[in-house]
């Protein structure tokens, strides 16, 4: 499939007006990053989607279309993540995390919260104060890598055992994932159009929506960030109490910044009075997790009748592992890619991640494409929606579409010609800008990423 017929499908799939589509420029073809999947193919169309549903929104509101242009380049490469604060690129990876080789093959373990190490060692009848990354390796050395996955998932950790495409295909999560949608979208209630403001012809599509973003680890921040981006009034609410990681320094960029807790009923109130002035609600809470506290899809629905509410989980909502919690690397992992990569590149023996964490990626801007267009169909019908997103779903539409030939043959491009710093609250901040070119009114993050409890939690 050539780019535009993947933004074409992906359009098409949210019934959104055809004739929009002539207002795209995409440039540039698979491979553009040393990977056998289309990982340039995924960043671009979901970043012209979300893209081109801001402007078509904004084309609803009283301005002219105007033309979206995307680099594939550019777009993978604000898809690897990028970003150095006063001169340090920062360490992503917990020692601990990464790959281990287990007795019957390999597991991958996500480390990078405290917690979830510490369980992981503990599982592996390590002390966390004293153990070392060799002794962990020792010691998975004497499970099973599906044994070990069990035990972890029993625990609530984040460990994945490593899968090729065909024994992912034969789980029943792996059946339920492919029987899915890329994404949803449902209305879940009544309600009258929340009457967005006309625009005028320079403002940004969006500007006058009101969005709660509920997220932290890594694809729905780029879903609220991208919101921003096409000029969004974006609220990032943090609870005191949870761990966040240095991507937060780039990934807030244009947000407003806030702390709530709600396993208080204070918090919980603050969140209600939010909700009555918002638009989107975006969350990525453990499944059922934000329903137990009374902010579900219909609980925030009817407490904010024609809200958009945007869930992202990591195996969807279907199948034995619907409710199990998961990260971009654990999903590569265990739907085939680590190994399906690895014997692309001659490597058999050694699994190989994607060059990039495109599963979060596209879902994040695919939570920004989805919020857009039921924006789009609340002020047409009204009603409430609910818009459902995935990694392993992600996962599943990049199999499908294809596998460049000589991926190995060629090197990441420089990334400096797209490079800005900006001041922030963690430092200067450089990071790659905005890869979708929109003609009349240029992407743009207003605010400076601030850390958590920098803004109050109002609008």
């Amino acid at each position: 499939m050539s780019c535009r017929d993947v933004l074409a499908e992906l359009w098409h799939g949210m019934q959104l007006p055809q004739e929009a589509l002539a207002c795209v420029t995409l440039t540039g073809a698979d491979p553009v990053y040393p990977s056998s999947f289309a990982v340039g193919a995924a960043a671009q169309a979901t970043i012209a989607a979300a893209a081109l549903a801001a402007c078509e929104l904004g084309h609803l509101r009283g301005t002219p279309r105007q033309r979206v242009a995307v680099a594939m380049a550019h777009a993978a490469a604000e898809c690897t993540g990028w970003f150095s604060l006063d001169g340090r690129v920062p360490d992503l990876w917990d020692a601990f995390s990464g790959l281990y080789k287990a007795r019957d093959g390999w597991v991958r373990v996500h480390a990078n919260f405290a917690h979830h190490r510490d369980g992981a060692l503990q599982l592996l009848g390590l002390d966390p104060a004293t153990a070392s990354r060799i002794d962990a390796q020792q010691a998975m050395l004497q499970w099973d890598a599906l044994a070990f996955e069990a035990a972890a998932a029993e625990r609530r950790l984040v460990v994945a055992a490593l899968r090729s495409f065909a024994q992912w295909d034969a789980t029943d999560q792996g059946q339920a994932v492919a029987a899915q949608p890329l994404m949803t979208i449902e209305r879940i209630g009544d309600a009258a159009p929340l009457r967005l403001p006309v625009l005028e012809a320079r403002q940004r599509p969006l500007q006058g929506v009101r969005v709660l973003d509920l997220t932290r680890i890594l694809a729905g921040p780029v879903g609220g960030r991208a919101l921003a981006a096409y000029g969004a009034d974006v609220m990032l609410l943090n609870g005191p109490h949870l761990p966040n990681i240095e991507a937060i320094a780039d990934t807030s960029r244009g947000k407003r910044s806030a702390l709530l807790d709600l396993r208080t009923e204070e918090g919980k109130a603050t969140l209600r009075d939010s909700l009555g002035g918002s638009h989107v609600f975006v969350q990525g809470y453990r499944p059922g997790g934000l329903r137990d506290l009374g902010f579900g899809p219909r609980e925030t629905a009817a407490l904010r009748p024609g809200i958009v509410h945007v869930s992202l989980t990591a195996y969807g909502t279907q199948g034995p592992w619907h409710e199990r919690r998961g990260f971009d690397s654990l999903v590569q992992a265990a739907t085939g890619f680590n190994l399906a990569e690895a014997e692309a590149a001659g490597t058999p023996d050694q699994p190989r991640a994607l060059p990039m964490q495109i599963l979060d990626q596209a879902t994040g801007y695919l939570i920004s494409f989805g919020a857009a267009a039921a924006l789009r169909r609340q002020q047409l019908e009204g009603g409430s929606w609910h818009v459902q997103v995935s990694l392993a779903q992600t996962a599943h539409w990049l199999r499908g579409l294809g596998r460049p030939e000589n991926a190995f043959s060629v090197e990441a491009p420089a990334r400096e010609p797209w490079l800005e710093t900006t001041p922030s609250g963690f430092g200067a901040l450089c990071a790659l800008r905005h890869s979708a070119q929109l003609s009349r009114t240029p992407a743009a993050w207003t605010l400076p990423s601030m850390p958590p409890g920098s803004s109050p939690t109002r609008w």
